[in-house]
């Protein structure tokens, strides 16, 4: 595994800071990240947005960009 100078430097600090090594600590991230996973993938429901004027909105491509600032 490479770490960069600049975290390992932090791990060793809050390693000493808490009592334990840096495998330790590195560990418990791991655990910890392990344990709280990935958010369970469920079934969207639609409409995602609730409208007080329901009905079928046809817009371009072009148009849709205008309304929404993309990058």
């Amino acid at each position: 595994m490479d770490i960069p100078d600049a975290v390992y430097r932090r791990l060793k600090s809050t390693a000493a800071e808490r009592r334990c090594s840096v495998k330790e600590l590195i560990l418990r991230g791991i655990e910890k990240e392990l344990k709280t996973g990935l958010p369970a993938k469920g079934r969207v429901e639609l409409p995602i947005v609730r409208s007080k004027q329901p009905g079928t909105l046809h817009l371009t491509n072009e148009q849709i960009y205008k309304i929404i600032p993309f990058p």
